[in-house]
């Protein structure tokens, strides 16, 4: 993957996030001028598209196949599970501006305080990772609950808290649950991207919230930016707001054949898909554009994400600042290490393979790297590198543990605002990216 420069007139989703403030800036407390706000304008794409990805997931132009007030539940659920207090308020003003219903909060909350863990939890499948965590399932139990959620709801927080607690543990047979409860594959795509987006936006916030320590948060601000988003996306998605369709019953294709990789490694796998790509044929020109690079069309990852275009092409964008910009920072290897330690702690073999290969390609001693793959993120090489994977790892944790010892950490490393940004958006990026390449496919030797 290399930089790319996004064509301004594209950028609909970005031009939609404009209306309202920015999210990540009201949630963390971040005042205009402060030493985090300057750090984050050095790094203006992942800041700006971080938003846009915002946008394209919850002021989406079409709302037709996941509905704006389900959207809001299942982000108020997974905003619970990760104890974040601001999040809660701002994600439950949503989803009373778009419409929930006066009692469908306090439910969602409710089911969120019984989902509750400590995680990552699941189980290990590669030879040279022993530390699978037990942990506590999540079904809709009772009936009242069941019955005032529905069917598609009920599947949705499940997904949610399957991905959010238990990512080692996805497979097809989740997915079917999903297209049986009424959800397309599109909107299982739409779905995942947005649990696994939360993964990411609430660790920035609890990331710079620890930075910034002492910084007064606007008590108001969740509620009024609330409103803002409902309103912009009520504009935006007008037409399409009515309820989801009743899709045709959808079966998953036939479970794709794999050579399941034995260790962690940095050798080159591949992925395969367990829902059915965009077919090729059915590309617009707004597809190829999510792509950001074309030559992706012949990705099966890409052209699955490709069927929510919007949103792969803001979280692509984001993907390039936080990993690829150059005006100093964390050096770039240093970055890879982060994302090769929070997929080893997800269970994330692919995306742990190209991210500790990418490490090394930097740089980065190849046999330190291997320690890391084979030993888990207990392995200790030299002080900064393991204040880095330390600090991944409490940001990764579900709900992340990443505070003030952390910070202290890194900066006794050498870490200042910049390289603190860096760290924190390398790690929480890929608490994204791991959520969705484990819940939509999985590995395969190349």
């Amino acid at each position: 993957m290399t930089p790319t420069t996004a064509s301004p007139d594209s950028a609909a989703a970005t031009s939609a996030s404009g209306s309202f403030a920015d999210v990540v800036a009201t949630l963390a407390g971040i005042a205009p001028g402060d030493g985090l706000a300057e750090a984050r304008s050095r790094r203006p794409d992942a800041r700006e598209h971080a938003q846009g990805s915002f946008a394209a997931l919850f002021v989406p132009a079409d709302a037709s196949e996941v509905s704006l007030p389900e959207r809001a539940a299942v982000a108020l659920f997974v905003a619970r599970l990760h104890e974040q207090p601001a999040a809660v308020a701002f994600y439950g003003a949503l989803l009373r501006e778009t419409g929930g219903g006066a009692g469908l909060e306090p439910l969602i909350v409710a089911e969120a305080e019984r989902a509750a863990g400590s995680g990552p939890y699941g189980a290990f499948r590669a030879e040279n990772a022993p530390e699978s965590v037990d942990g506590p399932g999540y079904s809709v139990a009772s009936v009242e609950a069941a019955y005032a959620l529905g069917d598609r709801l009920s599947a949705a927080l499940e997904h949610a808290h399957m991905l959010v607690l238990h990512p080692r543990d996805a497979s097809r047979e989740h997915l079917q649950r999903l297209l049986d409860a009424g959800w397309s594959t599109t909107a299982v795509v739409t779905l995942s991207q947005l649990v696994s987006f939360l993964a990411f936006q609430l660790r920035v916030v609890q990331g710079l919230t620890a930075v910034g320590a002492g910084s007064d948060a606007d008590a108001d601000g969740p509620a009024a930016l609330a409103a803002a988003v409902a309103r912009a996306a009520e504009e935006r998605a007008a037409g399409t707001i009515a309820a989801p369709p009743v899709p045709a019953a959808e079966t998953l294709p036939p479970a794709p054949r794999v050579t399941e990789p034995a260790r962690f490694t940095q050798e080159v796998l591949g992925w395969k898909p367990w829902l059915e790509p965009l077919p090729v044929a059915d590309f617009t020109e707004a597809h190829y554009e999510a792509l950001v690079e074309r030559e992706r069309v012949h990705m099966p990852y890409f052209r699955l994400l490709a069927r929510d275009p919007e949103a792969l092409r803001e979280r692509t964008l984001t993907d390039i600042d936080i990993f690829f910009n150059p005006d100093a920072g964390l050096p770039r290897a240093e970055r890879e290490i982060a994302a090769a330690a929070a997929s080893r702690f997800n269970g994330c073999v692919f995306c742990a393979s190209v991210h500790s290969r990418f490490a090394t390609e930097q740089g980065a001693d190849r046999a330190e790297v291997q320690r890391l793959l084979d030993e888990g993120v207990s392995a200790r090489v030299d002080p900064r590198r393991d204040a880095l994977v330390d600090a991944t790892v409490a940001l990764t944790a579900t709900p992340p543990r990443f505070g003030s010892a952390e910070v202290e950490s890194l900066r006794g490393a050498g870490l200042g605002e910049l390289d603190l940004l860096d760290a924190i958006q390398a790690g929480a990026f890929f608490n994204w990216a791991n959520r969705l390449m484990l819940s939509l496919g999985e590995p395969t030797v190349a």
